[in-house]
């Protein structure tokens, strides 16, 4: 089944970057501010990277990780270079479907063991904590294993995210048909489940989530598109559909650290990290309040000097220009082939998207 979500999403290149070329719509947001130029991945065991998290204590480094059946690893990434700087090992755990990353407002990295392939077979899944290195070498670590369990029963999920003022966690779940999102307790206990409660229906089949630096926006995408809500009162109010590049498996998604430019990533060898600068409403209160950094290092996020240029696939899709909806079209087609594939794939094991 991974095979085939691979290969619909490279159609769907071929297919929209005609179609987002022809509107302008990623060059257009990218002069409306400075971005980081975004980054490749480069280190060969990095091959499902399925998870993105910018670093605290690090300015320009970004955490990831790998899928199902890498080990208990979370690798930092250089933003400007694109290579590992440290690779830190999760002592006492053994990962089952490690799919989110986030860093919370107290210097833990979170990473979210809580993919199910099964649609929702499994009573419980994980949380790993540990504190985020002050020196980036390799290194083993202590994790907390937080025990998370859902108040309307187990269900897959990809998108973890922690509130960077309140510290709550909170989990989107992935169905073809539209997930939710989840609260956690306001601490997760030390012992025992923490039981996550829904509290808000999100229409994608979401892949990832993030929260902007200063808390006021989520950032959920999903496989063909996104969603970018304001956060109010603990709940999300939608803005508005994102601009998405087009990338083969889409999993990822974090804020540059300045809160101006959403970072997209993939699965595959030598992934592309895509950057797609935000704009007007969608920008989070404090970077509409704050003249832009024009150096083109988007505020210090470390991805890369302001010469570069993305890739042809890193044009976007799902900007809301006329000139995507055959792009978009075609993309739900091969959709729906997907979509069958995955019903298939829900009586099999471990190792999908």
């Amino acid at each position: 089944m991974r095979r085939l979500v691979r290969a619909l999403g490279a159609a769907t290149v071929i297919v929209l970057a005609g179609t987002t070329g022809a509107t302008g719509t990623a060059g257009a947001a990218r002069a409306a501010g400075p971005a980081s130029d975004g980054f490749t991945i480069e280190d060969e065991r990095i091959t499902e990277s399925s998870g993105l998290a910018a670093a605290r204590a690090h300015p320009g480094v970004y955490w990831t990780h790998n899928d199902s059946d890498d080990g208990p690893y979370v690798y930092a990434i250089d933003g400007r270079t694109g290579e590992t700087v440290a690779t830190v090992t999760l002592t006492g755990v053994s990962p089952r479907d490690v799919e989110a990353v986030s860093v919370g407002p107290d210097g833990d990295v979170y990473v979210g063991d809580i993919g199910d392939n099964f649609g929702g077979r499994w009573p419980e899944v994980w949380i790993y904590r540990f504190a985020e290195p002050e020196r980036l070498v390799d290194q083993a670590v202590e994790v907390t294993r937080h025990t998370v369990r859902y108040a309307d029963g187990p269900r897959d999920a990809e998108s973890l995210a922690v509130h960077p003022v309140t510290g709550r966690v909170y989990i989107v779940s992935k169905h073809e048909d539209g997930g939710a999102l989840y609260a956690g307790p306001e601490k997760l206990p030390a012992s025992g489940a923490a039981t996550f409660t829904r509290v808000a229906d999100i229409g994608l089949w979401a892949t990832d989530a993030a929260f902007s630096p200063d808390g006021t926006r989520l950032a959920v995408r999903g496989y063909f598109g996104g969603t970018m809500y304001a956060w109010e009162d603990g709940k999300p109010r939608e803005l508005g559909r994102l601009t998405v590049p087009v990338q083969r498996q889409g999993e990822s998604v974090t804020f540059t650290p300045d809160g101006r430019t959403l970072l997209y990533g993939t699965e595959g060898e030598r992934s592309p990290v895509r950057p797609m600068p935000l704009t007007e409403e969608q920008l989070p209160e404090s970077a509409r309040e704050e003249k832009p950094d024009r150096t083109g290092d988007g505020g210090g996020d470390g991805a890369g000097d302001g010469d570069r240029k993305p890739d042809a696939d890193g044009a976007g899709e799902d900007g809301g220009g006329e000139g995507n909806t055959l792009g978009f079209v075609l993309a739900l087609a091969a959709g729906a082939v997907l979509l069958l594939a995955l019903r298939r794939s829900k009586r099999r094991g471990v190792g999908g998207a």
